[in-house]
């Protein structure tokens, strides 16, 4: 297959140095020119001397006085060149001279491309792969060296990999692809920039390829910047390589370069060196379906989605800061460690049996007709399904969805509210090995598409709304419904089976294993993964957290043994993790009539319904709804108090909650023991505080929330704060000292999913395989309780100092007026104004944004405790969308930065 393209893409020019550009450092260029071959390079046909431009740090190395322990070859594609890689230098000489590995970095700009020599020759895969080891050869490079390529220099870098073994120590790339699938096409841009008559016009005639690559970066590129990566490119006669790498794309095995992408893709599956994918999932070209196929290839890789960002991933996040962490990590000293002998594990005597399954309790009561679950919302009214009836139906499901072909490691996404059907599901999964994926429909539709796509799953599980939305919005993943469809709405949603069909299939398979003896799949094992679960969402896009079917157990045995809770307790869960977790511990669930997305809608009279329907003893609710249930108490009946005065414990967490609320809640029901226990969805329980440990801590001169004392088998440290906000300190116990919050806990999520920097970073100095750093800011008392001071990324640098924000918040919101408070910072890290914004009560509550009266102000700022730049009112404050509690800091920060700059009063 031959490119058509205009006269201008066949002219020559010879190689140029650069003109000045920003964060380019002059003293890295130079020309290097590759005589004639002398050698059969396979691939290569044109063997005429060619002159490179090149970007390279060995000179700069050479004058700090160091000697580099190997090379990154850095490989740009289309349209850009090696000024992609800028940052990578840059902090390649930062760590040099900060006393670390010295990595020479060599960035290239292919022939045609960049300043290189506009050679007047059609450059093909094959070529270009010989073009670059005939440089490497001119260079010397004699290992180690990483790869480090991009888009289709990422394919030109593998193929180079491939072929020099003998020097190669490590890949990385960043969002390229070595294969295209045959049932699927290739990326829209691409089709429409390789439409008859468009290749010459887009590529080359116009810089209408160039320009539509540099707008689609994520935050949009400095003009300054994106004048740089169009300084090579001005004029035709100077795109012709831009033309020439679109003309190359093997869109099927017709094309004269499909031959050397296959021979590339499958010696890169060969490769047996540590590889490091990273990812923009922004990009409209190098689908995520890219990223799973280099996954496959490359099982050893380490892999970091970096959420938000694009196609020019160098650009749109920090990949250098992450280029360097992974090769300190895996190539401390140039080359790999050998492993390290395994030993004792850390703290062994904090060990916790996990042998037992998931599911294990739902065995045990398999034939039983107690109730195991009870829905309150269902249509018709309340629903009950007995424990028999559960195990026959996660039998059945399971059966099905094996006999379907979802295997072991599968991901099942589950688009399923709380309830009969979600249960049955979930633990069908568990059994069978599948991982589950929740991600719970409070992330709002960005967010959950954000999660369901980055989770890759093999199938969807779901209800109209969520099928209604994998549709439109192109998520992965068979489907399957939970309601009978007609057949017209089951081809329009894609949807291949329903539930009831799964069922039905697994009832007649368990028949026939009656007659045959055929079995389920063997019980996973504990450290196998059985579930993604998503975070919140509240303090960044939300992540999806591995847990192995060992920590799960562990965290049903953690809840089991802090709060008593196991067969024949009657548990009211207004939280989805635990409404899932009831079958687990044994206990009788009732999923409360509310909109799960929004806790503030459960009512008191819902509450005491829920109770009195599965004589409930324990009430598990969010902040926001246990308020709710507050406010909404002066129509509860007799019956309805007579219900309530039935529960011993209730449970509120997943944000801060008040003395007063808690003593509220207290007077409902005046026989519960109220707890307030501090996790995260990493950890579901690591501390716990009852009321009176809030009321004694109310007394205490100590910062933030106090939490409570560490949970069974949960150990709390301390990374302390530098002057900067950072938590760089060796990890402590000591009393009254302010930090990261560390846990250590054997329930304690296994990784993040593809998110190695976030794994990287939330273990960094925790020597405990089971150790997270959980983003927030706290510290320990001298009776060992845990008081919260807000999250990391909030703490203020003033110039007076490190300021956590959960103090001044407190004492804001004593002042008469008003309701809740939040604090955020304004202006550059290290001198930072505070500014307070508040939610008024009473006669002062606020319509609108404005600045506080000036007698509210007086009284906030003599409150605070630290200075105020500003008071500012709203309505409400904004808060997180799954608990309806978090005050978002990071929001409020960007609003007040806006207002008191001179933008619109606008609520935030």
């Amino acid at each position: 297959m031959r490119s058509r393209l205009p006269r201008v893409a066949a002219s020559t020019a010879p190689a140029t140095q650069p003109p000045s550009l920003p964060g380019l450092d002059p003293a890295w260029s130079r020309l290097v020119t590759v005589p004639e071959w002398s050698e059969n390079r396979s691939g290569g046909t044109d063997r005429a001397a060619r002159t490179w431009h090149l970007l390279d740090t060995a000179g700069s190395l050479a004058a700090l006085g160091v000697e580099p322990v190997g090379t990154i070859l850095c490989v740009h594609g289309n349209p850009t060149w090696s000024y992609l890689w800028r940052s990578v230098l840059r902090t390649s000489l930062e760590v040099a001279q900060a006393g670390g590995p010295a990595w020479r970095v060599v960035a290239v700009d292919q022939l045609d491309m960049g300043f290189s020599e506009r050679t007047g020759v059609e450059r093909g895969l094959p070529q270009r792969v010989a073009d670059l080891g005939a440089l490497t050869d001119e260079l010397g490079l004699t290992g180690p060296v990483v790869t480090l390529g991009h888009d289709w220099g990422g394919v030109v870098s593998l193929g180079w990999a491939v072929d020099h073994p003998d020097v190669l120590a490590a890949v990385m790339t960043c969002n390229t692809a070595v294969h295209q699938p045959d049932d699927a096409p290739i990326p829209a841009p691409l089709r429409l920039a390789l439409g008859p008559g468009l290749l010459g016009r887009a590529t080359v005639v116009t810089p209408a390829f160039l320009e539509t690559t540099l707008g689609i970066a994520h935050p949009k590129l400095d003009r300054a910047v994106a004048d740089g990566y169009r300084a090579p490119y001005r004029g035709a006669a100077r795109r012709g390589g831009i033309g020439g790498f679109v003309a190359d794309i093997p869109v099927d095995a017709r094309h004269r370069s499909a031959p050397e992408l296959d021979r590339i893709a499958a010696g890169v599956a060969a490769l047996d060196v540590p590889a490091l994918l990273l990812w923009g999932p922004r990009d409209p070209v190098f689908l995520e379906r890219y990223l799973d196929d280099l996954s496959e290839r490359l099982p050893q890789a380490d892999v970091h989605r970096f959420e938000g960002a694009g196609h020019l991933l160098p650009d749109d996040a920090d990949v250098a800061g992450a280029v360097f962490d992974w090769i300190g990590d895996r190539l401390p000293d140039g080359h790999v460690p050998a492993p390290a002998e395994k030993g004792l594990p850390v703290d062994a005597d904090q060990s916790t049996d996990v042998s037992r399954p998931l599911g294990a309790a739902l065995e045990d009561l398999r034939d039983s007709d107690e109730p195991a679950l009870v829905e309150m919302a269902a249509a018709g009214g309340p629903r009950t399904i007995t424990w028999r009836l559960l195990a026959r139906r996660v039998d059945e499901i399971a059966a099905g969805l094996d006999d379907l072909g979802v295997r072991s490691g599968d991901r099942v996404s589950l688009l399923v509210t709380p309830g009969a059907d979600l249960t049955a599901v979930l633990y069908a999964c568990v059994r069978i090995g599948a991982v589950v994926v929740v991600a719970d429909a409070g992330l709002g539709l960005r967010g959950l598409t954000r999660a369901v796509r980055g989770a890759r799953p093999d199938w969807i599980i779901g209800a109209l709304p969520g099928l209604g939305a994998a549709r439109a919005l192109g998520w992965p993943g068979r489907r399957i419904a939970t309601v009978p469809l007609p057949a017209p709405a089951r081809r329009a949603l894609r949807v291949e089976h329903t539930l009831v069909d799964v069922a039905r299939r697994g009832a007649r398979r368990g028949a026939r294993r009656l007659a045959h003896g055929s079995v389920l799949p063997t019980v996973p094992a504990s450290d196998a993964p059985a579930a993604i679960l998503f975070t919140s969402g509240s303090t960044g896009p939300a992540k999806g957290v591995v847990y192995t079917h060992g920590q799960l157990g562990a965290v049903r045995d953690v809840l089991a043994a802090q709060y008593d809770i196991g067969v024949g307790t009657g548990l009211v869960a207004g939280f989805a993790p635990f409404a899932l977790l009831g079958p687990a511990l044994g206990a009788r669930s009732v999923a409360p009539d509310m909109d799960v997305t929004a806790p503030r809608t459960l009512t008191a009279r819902a509450v005491a319904a829920s109770v009195a329907a599965a004589d409930a003893t324990v009430v598990f609710l969010s902040p926001a709804a246990l308020a709710n249930v507050v406010a909404t108490a002066s129509v509860l009946t007799d019956a309805d108090r007579a219900a309530l005065a039935r529960v011993r414990l209730f449970l509120s967490a997943g944000a801060p909650v008040s003395a007063a609320l808690l003593t509220a809640a207290t007077e409902l029901m005046p026989n519960a023991s109220a707890h307030t226990p501090y996790g995260m969805t990493e950890g579901l329980l690591m501390t716990d505080v009852d009321l009176d440990g809030v009321r004694s801590a109310a007394a205490s001169d100590d910062e933030g929330i106090c939490v409570g004392l560490p949970a069974a088998n949960v150990r709390v440290r301390i990374a302390p704060l530098d002057a900067a906000g950072a938590a760089t300190g060796g990890l402590t116990d000591a009393a009254g000292v302010t930090g990261e919050i560390v846990v250590v806990a054997p329930h304690v999520r296994d990784h993040y999913d593809r998110l190695w920097r976030t794994n990287r970073v939330a273990r960094l100095g925790v020597e405990d395989p089971r150790g997270h750093r959980t983003g927030d800011v706290g510290h320990l008392d001298a009776s060992g309780r845990l008081w919260v001071e807000g999250r990391m990324q909030h703490v203020l640098t003033t110039p007076d100092g490190v300021v956590t924000p959960v103090g001044p918040e407190q004492r804001i919101e004593g002042v008469p007026g008003v309701g809740r408070a939040g604090v955020a910072g304004i202006g550059p890290r290290g001198t930072q104004q505070v500014v307070a914004v508040v939610e008024t009560t009473g006669g002062r509550r606020a319509r609108r944004p404005a600045l506080a009266p000036p007698a509210l102000a007086a009284s906030v700022r003599a409150a605070a405790g630290v200075p105020l730049a500003a008071v500012l009112t709203v309505p409400v404050l904004p808060t997180d969308i799954r608990h309806n509690s978090k005050v978002d800091r990071a929001r409020l920060s960007r609003w007040a930065t806006s207002v008191l700059s001179g933008g619109r009063m606008a609520r935030p």
